[in-house]
């Protein structure tokens, strides 16, 4: 479980932004867009909350 928050406290770069922005209007869950983009759940949960993204419930 340590190298699990390889990217902790790393800034989000604009490719990241961008396809964060992607996933969620494609309607991915947050356990899914953490996953693409190897981000914890509640990092990629802040970002969106920032943006004002809507991330989909789980199924």
């Amino acid at each position: 479980m340590k190298d699990h928050f390889e990217r902790h406290k790393q800034a989000w770069t604009s490719e990241e932004i961008q396809k964060l922005h992607a996933f969620a209007k494609k309607g991915m869950t947050l356990k899914a867009i953490a996953k693409a983009l190897t981000r914890s759940e509640e990092s990629v949960k802040k970002r969106a909350k920032s943006d004002k993204l809507k991330i989909a419930a789980k199924r």
